[in-house]
């Protein structure tokens, strides 16, 4: 696999626009991005990013004049390393930084509850700056809250986390965290995720993979567990265990949820593989090229043939291929009858998916294997490479040529105004959403939703039939859908509304200057209406 050189002995990470060539707004045919990519070019040259790099850089960003909404690489660490189990995270930010936090409390018994895992709390503090602090510095704060972390929580080891706040006023984090680290005896692990730092939070990915693999995954393991599979994966249930047991192997999940035992064993195991490359394209990368525990090059576990790929490639690193093919030919057989009842009732369905890229490619193949049309897909970022650059990561190439081209690929960081003309341009009869925020709006707009709150139900050969029975369920109920499309209104004007390009406001900035007024909207408050509310 070509090498991106992922430095362990720096304590930042290089973005995702820079290392990869991250894009958020793009629009067309998948087969022109594909082109456009130029992912072989890019994986031989070992480089990625556009400036003007190579050859190899074709790629150009549709750039939008509003960002309605996002997350940030502060967040995805807060939903990150703030879900394991026995380490604590200590925001140094002002305490709105910590407001999704009581949210990914709440994941963190869901994600345990998957598990089986006993329930708990997250161990998280915010130092809780104020405006003294960020005129003077709140350097001695961070200390103490380091002191305070040890003593309320006994960890066994202490991340920092920087927000936007830290780093305009210039926190040394790096310094502090390893002048107190003989102080509180445990391994106290600076992440540089300032919400600015990158344009897209799947670097924040990046930053929480970068900090345990530098302070705790075990650089130096005396024994090697050859039944011991890394998954990178976020807080869906575990199916994994079920389809890996016919071949010897046990799930060592990273990284929500997580102990410091489970993320320390990580370089003792034989393989890692992923839900999502990702997600987990960077875990997986440095564990081969500074640990070397090779990283599983196959499809994305979705559909028949993705796992049915997915399976051998990992039962040919673990020599059980024999066990294998007699699992795939005993799984096949097994779901046929309630595959083919699935296939006759979705004849002549289409569905529209919208979540992360490579996720997203992976549900589009499930779609597929139930007969299900993909007229058009929204995506919220491109990685035109993948850290580890193998030949099954261009997971975007493998679904077109697996399962036919997408008409209409739109590239759109969650940007929930362009639902409208999206929806307006392919037929659809339901939408497979994995962020929440989409759904509300989807579901004003009269199609019906299925929102992935486990992200693990689509994965392998029940996948195909969990979400087969899923969808089922929501398109009897399509008539709640239009009740509310007729009663609600969004608050969009007539004049957007009546717009068919969901990037029109890129191609002609020069409406925003004279943008007519939106809805005068009225909320009630019993029989009379608020008009003050508006």
């Amino acid at each position: 696999m070509a090498s991106t050189n992922i430095n362990l002995n720096m304590t930042s990470v290089e973005n995702r626009e820079y290392r990869l060539g991250t894009i958020i707004g793009w629009d067309g045919k998948a087969s022109d991005l594909i082109k456009e990519s130029a992912y072989d070019e890019r994986s031989a040259k070992k480089h990625g990013g556009c400036a003007g790099k190579g050859a190899g850089c074709k790629l150009c960003e549709l750039q939008s004049p509003l960002n309605q909404e996002t997350m940030c690489s502060n967040a995805i660490v807060q939903c990150q390393v703030g879900n394991l189990t026995d380490c604590a995270l200590i925001d140094h930010s002002p305490i709105g930084c910590s407001g999704e936090n009581s949210k990914f409390n709440l994941s963190m018994h869901v994600g345990l509850k998957r598990r089986g895992k006993p329930l708990q709390n997250t161990l998280n503090i915010s130092t809780n700056l104020k405006e003294q602090d960020m005129v003077f510095g709140a350097s001695e704060k961070l200390r103490q809250t380091i002191r305070d972390a040890k003593e309320r929580f006994n960890p066994k080891a202490i991340f920092i986390g920087m927000a936007c706040a830290t780093a305009i006023i210039g926190e040394d984090i790096d310094s502090i965290a390893e002048e107190m680290e003989p102080e509180v005896g445990v391994p106290i692990i600076p992440l540089h995720c300032e919400g600015f730092r990158s344009k897209h939070w799947s670097t924040g990915f990046d930053i929480a993979f970068h900090g345990v693999l530098r302070q705790i995954v075990n650089r130096h393991p005396t024994k090697k567990q050859n039944d011991l599979l890394n998954i990178v994966a976020l807080w869906g249930t575990d199916y994994f265990s079920e389809m890996l047991a016919p071949l010897g192997l046990r799930v060592n999940y990273l990284l929500d949820t997580a102990s410091f035992d489970e993320i320390r064993q990580a370089s003792e195991a034989v393989a890692t593989a992923t839900f999502c490359d990702t997600l987990g394209g960077y875990m997986a990368t440095a564990l081969e090229e500074s640990f070397g525990v090779p990283q599983i090059d196959a499809p994305q576990p979705y559909g028949i043939k993705g796992t049915d790929e997915w399976l051998r490639a990992i039962a040919k690193v673990v020599g059980k291929e024999k066990e294998a093919e007699e699992y795939i030919e005993s799984e096949h057989k097994r779901i046929a009858p309630k595959l083919a009842e699935l296939r006759e009732f979705f004849k002549g369905k289409n569905g529209i998916v919208m979540t992360g890229s490579a996720y997203a490619h992976g549900l589009i193949s499930v779609l597929s294997e139930l007969g299900i049309g993909h007229d058009a897909a929204l995506v919220f970022h491109h990685d035109p490479i993948y850290d580890g650059a193998g030949k099954h990561q261009d997971t975007l190439k493998e679904l077109v040529e697996t399962y036919g081209d997408i008409p209409h690929y739109t590239v759109s960081k969650t940007r929930a105004f362009q639902l409208p003309q999206l929806l307006k341009r392919a037929k659809t009869d339901f939408l497979l959403i994995r962020h929440p925020g989409l759904a509300s709006v989807a579901g004003h707009l009269g199609f019906p939703t299925l929102t992935m709150g486990d992200e693990h139900i689509p994965v392998g050969y029940d996948g195909i039939l969990r979400i087969g029975e899923m969808l089922k369920g929501v398109l009897s109920r399509t008539k709640f859908n239009q009740v509310l499309k007729r009663n609600v209104k969004l608050p969009y004007s007539d004049w957007w509304l009546a717009q068919d390009d969901p990037f029109y406001l890129t191609h002609h900035p020069e409406a925003l200057n004279d943008l007519p007024e939106p809805r005068n909207l009225k909320f009630s408050k019993g029989k009379e209406s608020n008009s003050e509310n508006a």
